[in-house]
């Protein structure tokens, strides 16, 4: 889906991303920077689906987990687990591992702050339920769970934060402490490829990210669905609407018409390096991102999935390299 009426004043024939914090700043220009490739794209620290990954993060990461006991570890596999078993993103596992951390060090603790009582300092005077209650893992887990899926764009927020606002702490900072220790052990014990979900090195440029096999499925679930211009689902689709709901799926948000996308939808890099899960764009002029009139997702193999056109259906096509329409930059969400 197209989005016009935009007023371009100045179009830059190639862009280039560095990811801090993450957050996608735009910069243009082909100069080389530190640590990248032609196309300026820098291996630096990110985020994707769970959270801020700052420099240094994986190794303080690796460090405050192995400092953990068999207790706090098996704290967080029930975190993990009762995440998975209601199908919950890897950032709401992140957030509670963070939140528990930082209230009880992963311990389910009989004593607390006034009537504050296991993993979270749950308080029953506060309505949080019985003491008998919020002393059970499963049931204090289930129980955070619940609370954080009512905090507003809770998706959309630093870990830390929404930690905070589940907790609402006198010292809403500290939840930030344990970020790296939360992702580094959602990849180790959630089996989550690349916690950072900023993509595995590949030369200079980023591998796909690790929510991209659930966007994938996702698409891949629509195959034969009635192409419907403006289509968001759930059984009729348009090139756009079905990205986006697919990324949502995997806790990511991206703009939802496909230029938009193009300029605002995550990391850009050369188009022919694009991997499985990122996003392909064609426009009638491909030095204009305005003129973006259809995306895709890549799947690898010369192929990408995609809503074509009135009269089609969801399908797989081959991709032509040459085509002229073809924007240079493939996109990653997340990143």
């Amino acid at each position: 889906m197209l989005k016009v009426g935009l007023v371009v004043t100045a179009v830059v024939a190639v862009v280039a991303v560095a990811v801090t914090n993450g957050v996608s700043t735009v910069i243009s220009g082909t100069t080389p920077t530190e640590g990248g490739g032609a196309f300026g794209i820098r291996n630096v620290g990110c985020n994707a689906a769970i959270g801020p990954w700052e420099g240094g993060g994986a190794e303080k990461g690796r460090h405050d987990a192995s400092r953990l006991n068999e207790e706090q570890r098996g704290t967080v596999a029930k975190i993990i687990s009762i995440g998975q078993e209601r199908k919950l993103p890897p950032l709401a596992w992140q957030i509670a591992i963070q939140a528990g951390m930082t209230e009880s060090g992963l311990r389910s603790l009989d004593y607390g702050d006034r009537d504050s009582l296991g993993i979270f300092q749950m308080r029953p005077s506060m309505g949080w339920g019985t003491p008998e209650q919020v002393m059970d893992p499963i049931y204090a887990i289930n129980k955070f769970y619940d609370v954080l899926e009512a905090v507003p764009n809770w998706q959309e927020r630093r870990p830390g934060d929404s930690a905070q606002a589940v907790e609402r702490s006198a010292f809403p900072d500290r939840y930030h402490n344990w970020e790296a220790m939360a992702a580094f052990l959602i990849g180790e014990l959630g089996d989550v490829v690349d916690p950072a979900g900023c993509g595995q090195a590949a030369g200079q440029f980023l591998l796909a990210s690790s929510v991209a096999a659930g966007a994938i499925e996702f698409t891949k679930q629509q195959l034969g669905e009635p192409y419907q211009w403006g289509g968001n689902g759930p059984d009729q689709w348009d090139c756009s609407g079905i990205l986006v709901k697919a990324f949502a799926s995997v806790g990511v948000k991206i703009p939802r018409v496909a230029n938009d996308q193009y300029m605002s939808g995550g990391a850009h890099l050369p188009v022919r390096e694009a991997k499985a899960g990122d996003l392909i764009f064609w426009a009638t002029n491909p030095a204009n991102p305005v003129s973006v009139h259809h995306v895709a997702m890549y799947l690898g193999n010369d192929e990408y999935i995609h809503a074509p056109q009135t009269g089609d259906v969801v399908k797989i096509s081959k991709i032509n390299w040459d085509y002229h329409e073809l924007m240079p930059l493939a996109v990653r969400p997340g990143v």
